[in-house]
């Protein structure tokens, strides 16, 4: 059989499994306020359960990396894929909001381990000089769970109940457990080159500080979306799912046009899609109470704001040249650091007093520190060197 036969149904099945990944994870915010209602908690309370999946994430990957580097990657991508079954099964079945917090973070354990080794053998099972194109499929998985699977999971939330919603999402597990062990190749063993003797250059670790307060910005917003919708904007519950779909529409179109002004400018990019995102956050604030203005301006905010994370990305990669893998690596945990970070920074506001209505300003600032550090990183590459003066 030929590679190019071989890798079709194999990209499927990681695609599948992106997909399901990214619904695990981002479904959530679509059903904090049922899950606060239900548990009988608050809502930054609850908001917790976006923080404990983004350290999940980052705890997760080094926990599992030994696993995945000594065994072929259908084993390791197939037990991996077990894990988050058996996370979300869990959450189906927590009676409470802590048992629900370890069902959560075991859930997550998975994700690192999983998108990295996916993406690494996406590539190697593309033909020759079509490794890019394999990756985007792959990665399309994610883009397609923000337009499909988020919505899709708050409206099966609003129709039967939160916890259906996790049994679907286990349910995906399972269908992509199966395509993993129907399509991945067998005979595909993974790298043995560890990424632990890469040297990461020292401008790596400030654009990776850029990733976290770009994505504390996003989530210190995204994580309470719906109920800033709901409060500022009258939106009716029974429109969160359209809500959540415009604004995974944005998202795509974020990472289509990311990837693409990665290779046209990176710099400038990056600092315009910075710059965007923290004034469609400050206009939110400002029309806010016009709700068609408001759900304009989230569909540009999630555009920009994943834009911000393509360029990144691509940054932070060709920043660490043949670390490239290492860092890669590394942005997914600062990603969902920032992730962390930014739901419980959006839940300390909210116990102190600042309100609904202000979480948009505190998403802006972080976007204006992001701006302000990788203006400061752009800087530090184009200044002349020592030799050079």
């Amino acid at each position: 059989m030929s590679n190019t036969r071989l890798s079709s149904p194999a990209l499927l099945a990681l695609a599948v499994a992106a997909f399901a990944i990214g619904t695990a994870e981002f479904v959530i915010m679509g059903l904090l306020p049922a899950i606060a209602a239900d548990l009988a908690i608050d809502l930054p309370r609850a908001g917790y359960l976006v923080s404990a999946y983004a350290l999940g994430v980052v705890a997760g990957g080094p926990l599992l990396a030994g696993m995945v580097s000594r065994h072929e990657e259908k084993r390791a991508l197939s037990g991996l894929m077990l894990i988050f079954i058996a996370g979300n099964l869990g959450c189906l079945l927590a009676p409470g909001l802590y048992s629900l917090l370890l069902a959560r973070i075991v859930t997550a354990f998975s994700h690192a381990s999983f998108i990295g080794a996916a993406a690494v053998l996406a590539a190697r099972l593309a033909p020759a000089g079509m490794a890019g194109r394999a990756m985007a499929l792959m990665f399309s998985g994610m883009t397609l769970a923000n337009i499909l699977g988020v919505p899709g999971g708050a409206l099966l939330g609003q129709w039967a109940g939160w916890r259906a919603t996790f049994a679907a999402v286990m349910a995906l597990g399972l269908l992509t457990l199966l395509l993993l062990r129907i399509c991945l190749p067998a005979q595909a063993q993974r790298s043995r080159a560890t990424l632990a003797k890469a040297r990461l250059p020292g401008q790596v670790w400030l654009a990776l500080g850029c990733s976290v307060l770009a994505s504390c910005s996003m989530f210190s917003f995204f994580t309470y979306l719906l109920p800033i919708l709901r409060t500022q904007s009258a939106l009716p519950p029974a429109q969160d799912s359209q809500a959540l779909l415009l604004c995974g529409l944005g998202i795509a179109a974020g990472g289509w046009l990311g990837g693409r002004l990665a290779d046209w400018r990176l710099a400038p990019s990056l600092a315009g899609s910075l710059s965007t995102t923290g004034l469609s956050l400050a206009l939110f604030h400002h029309f806010a109470a016009q709700q068609s203005v408001a759900l304009a301006l989230v569909a540009a905010w999630g555009a920009a704001a994943f834009a911000v994370c393509m360029l990144l990305q691509a940054w932070i990669i060709r920043l660490a040249g043949s670390a490239a893998s290492r860092a890669s690596t590394l942005n997914i945990g600062a990603f969902n650091l920032g992730n962390a970070l930014g739901a419980w920074a959006g839940g300390l506001a909210l116990e102190h007093g600042w309100g609904l209505s202000n979480l948009s300003l505190l998403a802006a600032a972080f976007a204006l520190t992001a701006l302000l550090a990788a203006s400061a990183l752009s800087v530090a590459q184009t200044a002349p060197s020592p030799a050079q003066t």
